[in-house]
């Protein structure tokens, strides 16, 4: 009797040479490897996916305003792009060998993972029982922890049902609203589910910035031996030469002394989300080189699973929180924390895909050495990142002097450390003045010096990479209800590509500074907003479609339903939406080069 054989399918060819060493499929063959009972190939990123309008009328090839809407209904089919067919039809065929017992998805464990491997089998007409592969970590113990706790794939058709809606609202409402508003102005228009609402925030943002009106204030600082006093803002400049002259060889009243016991938190392990941010903001990288950089970490097995919003870990890890400090201390030339409070970073309930990322138990010193400059700087980071999580708080003085002087109240603070803890892993702040102890109320203290300081107020900061990352995971929080789980748009897996298109197809540029890089609108981008109708730029319904995917994947919305939403949306633009009067100014014409001759 013929052996059974199980196939593996993972989404990447080195994901899948991995998984083949542990499983002992040592026998390599086309587009695949063999061995020890098992099959394992790979799909080589997103194999079948929705089908072109075209290919449900030939006609759709041409951008024309009377075929829309263009709406698949019932009737959405799946194609596959001819620079993967090869690896396809090998796909296929593994898929329909009668040897074949079942089908072990070994795809990303997350939303796209579940879309990739899905697309392929329904692809191929396969009916076998799907099993699946669900680890936090290319590691050989947690690979072979995986393959021995293999999971029923019905357990995640709600994360594919949500997947394939999500994928098939972007295709709705990329293909109609692009095609309209591009007929409408006369030019390619990029308009998205997630990518219209990012823009509209990073316009608004530039908007804020042009109109702000910069107001001029002053103060009078006074220095009392080495402590140094300041009074309220005030608008004119006479009031404060004024008290300026009062303030010059008088003197001042200490009219309270504050010393204030505070400690503060470490911040949480890092979600991908967080990491880009940080990366940016101490590094320059992009949210997508940092994700490249993580991935890459990830197949080498140094980091875990990067595209997860979770920053904790779960409980049954706790006991290795230690040993992997220790790798962590050895990596950033660091000592290890006194005291290592694991239980801080541990909560089931606040773990659902994936835990937080951290470095794997394979990671030592001489691998991080040996690593390209940007995946030994991310790794750092989450190095970092792990040390302060289960560090003590950081403890500190505040200090906080009332005073009067002329009839006019100054005030003084500043922080005194007194335990880094957790900031030890950080530059270190400037420990401050301590003036509290010397100092009593009803004390005075002769003027030596009172000079008149000038400042101006400003407008917000440009977005960087940092802070529009920020805006996207908070956007419509303080509008949705807060029993409401996933808030903001996109997802962390998908805000670096939605910021990657939208400056690839010119709607956004990168602004290069001394510190990081602004982005910010094109001229297009801005023109582009200007005409858009408020569904397609609303960071909060966009925050909504988010919400309601969720809900999708948990079954307590039909997909159907979700569905006829978007279909909805996308018929009452085409019926109702014209060209905005004078968008000749926003969109002048094209001008077309005249032919040689």
């Amino acid at each position: 009797m013929k052996e059974k054989m199980k196939l593996v399918i993972a989404e990447k060819p080195s994901v899948a040479m991995n998984l083949a060493k542990v499983l002992g499929a040592n026998s390599r063959k086309d587009g695949y490897l063999e061995g020890a009972g098992w099959l394992v190939s790979w799909c080589v990123g997103h194999l079948a996916g929705l089908a072109a309008p075209e290919i449900y009328n030939k006609d759709y090839a041409k951008w024309r305003r009377e075929d829309l809407p263009i709406l698949p209904g019932s009737g959405w089919r799946m194609t596959v792009a001819e620079s993967t067919r090869g690896q396809f039809e090998i796909l296929k065929k593994l898929l329909r060998r009668s040897d074949v017992e079942y089908v072990v998805n070994a795809c990303d464990a997350g939303r796209e993972g579940e879309l990739i491997f899905r697309s392929v089998y329904h692809l191929a007409g396969c009916s076998k029982p799907i099993k699946r592969l669900w680890s936090s970590s290319m590691e050989e113990t947690a690979i072979r922890e995986g393959f021995a706790n293999l999971k029923p794939g019905e357990d995640f058709a709600g994360l594919y049902r949500a997947a394939l809606c999500r994928a098939k609202a972007d295709w709705l409402v990329g293909i109609n609203a692009t095609r309209l508003f591009s007929l409408l102005y006369g030019r390619t228009l990029h308009i998205g589910r997630v990518m219209s609402p990012t823009l509209a925030m990073a316009v608004e943002r530039e908007a804020e910035i042009s109109a702000f009106q910069p107001e001029t204030f002053y103060s009078v600082e006074i220095e009392c031996s080495n402590l140094k006093l300041t009074s309220e803002r005030m608008a004119e400049k006479k009031t404060a030469v004024d008290l300026a002259a009062a303030c010059a060889n008088n003197s001042v009243t200490i009219q309270q002394v504050e010393r204030l016991e505070k400690s503060e938190k470490p911040p949480q392990l890092y979600d991908l989300t967080a990491l880009q941010r940080e990366a940016n903001r101490r590094l320059g990288y992009t949210a997508q080189q940092t994700l490249d950089y993580l991935q890459s970490l990830y197949e080498k097995k140094l980091v875990t699973y990067p595209r997860t919003d979770s920053r904790y870990l779960t409980e049954d890890m706790q006991s290795i929180v230690p040993d992997l400090i220790q790798t962590a201390s050895s990596v950033c030339g660091l000592i290890a924390p006194a005291e290592i409070l694991a239980a801080q970073v541990c909560n089931n309930a606040k773990v659902s895909d994936h835990h937080a990322i951290i470095p794997t138990k394979t990671l030592t010193a001489n691998k991080a050495k040996e690593l390209p400059k940007g995946e030994s700087a991310v790794l750092g980071l989450v190095c970092l990142g792990l040390l302060r999580a289960v560090a003590a708080p950081c403890r500190y003085v505040q200090n906080k002097i009332a005073a009067e002087c002329a009839g006019t109240a100054f005030s003084a603070s500043c922080k005194e450390v007194t335990d880094y803890g957790w900031q030890q892993y950080c530059p270190k702040d400037k420990a401050g003045d301590k003036f509290g102890d010397e100092l009593r109320e009803g004390q005075q203290l002769s003027v030596t010096t009172a000079n008149i300081k000038q400042g101006k107020t400003e407008p917000k900061a440009h977005f960087t990479e940092d802070t529009i990352l920020a805006a996207m995971e908070k956007a419509g929080g303080r509008d949705m209800p807060g029993e409401i789980e996933r808030k903001g748009i996109g997802t962390p897996a998908t805000r670096a590509g939605i910021l990657e298109k939208l400056v690839n197809v010119g709607l956004l540029e990168r602004k290069k500074s001394k510190k990081a890089a602004s982005l910010l609108p094109t001229k297009l981008g801005q023109a582009l907003i200007t005409v858009l109708p408020e569904e397609l730029q609303s960071p909060l319904l966009t925050a909504e479609w988010e919400q309601r995917l969720q809900e999708v994947e948990n079954g307590s919305l039909s997909e159907e339903e979700f569905m006829q939403g978007i279909e909805d949306l996308v018929s009452g633009l085409v019926k109702d939406c014209r060209a905005v009067p004078g968008a000749e100014a926003l969109f002048p014409p094209i001008q077309r080069r005249a032919k040689n001759g």
